[in-house]
């Protein structure tokens, strides 16, 4: 099925389809539009990325370390490892066809846990962001946040239920 869209010349409501952006009408812009983008995308492409990885991903050495260990074989074996161990299902939800793979206690509050497979679970994408958030309320971590003195759960049914619990998650998990 054909997608359309409106013609993006102001005042005219034409609509395209899929790919142009101009009426047949007003075609003669489309070449001027597309140039533009593609220079708006070559001048800006670096700044994002250099702001990605030197502000966001990398900003400090032992962040630095971390992500480093994502781009090493061992962490590729690890990780293949745990989703063959769970059959690709969520360990949180159930959900199947997961291919994430998470350290149940972050790294950043036990670095000594990195490259145990007992503190990997695989995950769902839907479950991965509201650990995080609930990582970043119960362990402090996160950009901006102060680490808490708090005990360790390894247990990722005890860490589902608390997630469930926690008002801000409560439509976001199925029932165990």
């Amino acid at each position: 099925m054909s997608r359309f869209r409106r013609c993006r010349q102001p005042g005219c409501h034409a609509m395209v389809q899929f790919p142009n952006h101009y009426c047949t009408k007003h075609f003669e812009h489309e070449a001027e539009y597309l140039a533009n983008r593609q220079r708006w995308a070559r001048a800006h492409s670096k700044q994002y990325q250099r702001k990605y990885n030197n502000v966001t991903r990398y900003r400090n050495n032992t962040k630095s370390k971390q992500y480093q260990f994502y781009k090493t074989r061992t962490w590729s074996v690890l990780r293949q490892q745990v989703l063959d161990r769970d059959h690709y299902v969520c360990q949180y939800c159930g959900q199947p066809n997961s291919r994430t793979v998470d350290h149940v206690v972050p790294i950043e509050y036990d670095e000594q846990r990195m490259a145990s497979i007992d503190n990997l679970a695989t995950i769902c994408r839907q479950c991965h962001r509201m650990k995080t958030q609930w990582e970043q309320a119960y362990y402090g971590t996160g950009q901006g946040n102060h680490r808490k003195e708090v005990p360790e759960l390894h247990d990722v049914k005890e860490i589902a239920r608390q997630m469930k619990n926690d008002g801000r998650f409560r439509n976001g998990l199925k029932d165990f």
